[in-house]
């Protein structure tokens, strides 16, 4: 079912997390890199109506179809970093790539619903790093293809994607390095470098914007919570600030439910909305405090939804997948649930939407869409 919750918890406190550009740096130096478009949509801001929606598209970012190797670049270079015990001179990932030859043989592992796994074993292949990564056993067979074509060994986990956490965190080792995009006790520095590394997404916004429009929503997809974090602490210290809103599935709601009762709840699965990316039954340790101070309201959204996000998106010229399309869906639950007032989608907002992922099950796509990825959307004709 469906749920708009108000954080009643929100502080005007600082949030326990700085944002920073150092990431950006870094991510500068990597093979492929560009700032992903900022696009304007007048045909959704009058879908929603809202004066302006920005659409941040990650459906390319560094040669991958979604945003999760910012985080997983970064959280990989300060792992490797604390290893070597010091920071290596280097200019281009060749040069990173002999900095970290005397690890070898070091491998890196990961759990994941795909996109983060992935960008994990691009990584690994760019520095000559082994890789294994766990996923739950429901994962797509494309999702499966894309990690195995990094070089990657694939372990399918009899369950969740929680299950396949607690896999991956098992493979800690002096032989082994473990880049997990959420947290547990005793676990805290790389999934801490994560957030920091999805900082370079709204550094981007703020370059592109140059202070010529003034963000009034921001819509937030959350699985764990970690891109959830680094929009809040982006944008914790922006005068007006922004109202942020989480977006997650259904019945995979652990930020609303933690949200709500003050504290991290688990939120037992299966979990299995076509959202995969947010098929989450725990926030991250690491994030939970700062979305506790820092969200202004939480949205859950049905299935339906983000297909029927996913299909504005293509009429715009916009490719999303199911989870990339969350925050759209998001926006369009708010409106459906009786709170478009209150959260601020009024007629003279600038909304701000986060496309996460392109098109990463191209027949799940074409089937919600009504044509393949990358062909025209016959319906506009």
């Amino acid at each position: 079912m469906e749920e708009l919750l108000k954080n009643p918890h929100r502080s005007d406190d600082p949030v326990p997390f700085a944002s920073t550009r150092e990431p950006l740096e870094l991510h500068r130096k990597l093979p492929g890199y560009a700032p992903t478009p900022l696009r304007e949509s007048p045909a959704l801001a009058a879908r929603l109506g809202v004066a302006r929606v920005l659409v941040k598209v990650e459906s390319d970012r560094l040669g991958l179809p979604a945003f999760k190797m910012l985080g997983a670049s970064w959280a990989t270079y300060r792992a490797l970093v604390a290893r070597l015990g010091g920071e290596p001179q280097w200019s281009t990932i060749d040069e990173l790539r002999v900095a970290v030859a005397p690890l070898r043989p070091l491998r890196l592992a990961a759990a994941t619903d795909g996109n983060h796994g992935r960008a994990v074993a691009r990584m690994a292949k760019l520095l000559e790093l082994d890789a294994t990564i766990f996923v739950p056993d429901d994962m797509t067979a494309a999702r499966i293809a894309a990690i195995k074509s990094e070089g990657a060994t694939v372990v399918l986990v009899d369950g969740t994607y929680d299950d396949a956490v607690a896999q991956s965190a098992a493979m800690q080792s002096d032989d082994c390095v473990v880049i997990s995009d959420t947290s547990w006790p005793g676990y805290e520095d790389t999934p801490r470098h994560v957030i920091e590394g999805y900082a370079t997404i709204f550094a981007e916004i703020d370059d592109q914007l140059a202070g010529q429009s003034t963000v009034s929503v921001v819509m937030l997809p959350a699985g764990v919570g970690a891109l959830a974090a680094s929009g809040v602490a982006a944008y914790a210290h922006h005068v007006p600030r922004p109202k942020l809103v989480s977006v997650e599935p259904a019945d995979a709601a652990c930020v609303l439910a933690s949200v709500r009762d003050g504290h991290m709840v688990e939120v037992p699965g299966p979990h299995r909305s076509m959202m995969v990316g947010l098929n989450c039954g725990n926030a991250s340790l690491i994030a939970f405090p700062v979305l506790l101070a820092g969200l202004d309201w939480c949205v859950t959204v049905h299935d339906g939804r983000a297909e029927q996000a996913m299909r504005l998106l293509a009429a715009d010229g916009i490719e999303a997948g199911e989870t990339g399309a969350a925050a759209l869906a998001g926006a369009l639950g708010v409106i459906e649930l009786g709170g478009r007032d209150l959260v601020g989608l009024t007629d003279d907002a600038t909304v701000l939407l986060l496309v996460t992922e392109g098109a990463t099950d191209p027949e799940s796509y074409e089937q919600i869409v009504g044509h393949a990825p990358g062909a025209p959307d016959v319906t506009k004709a």
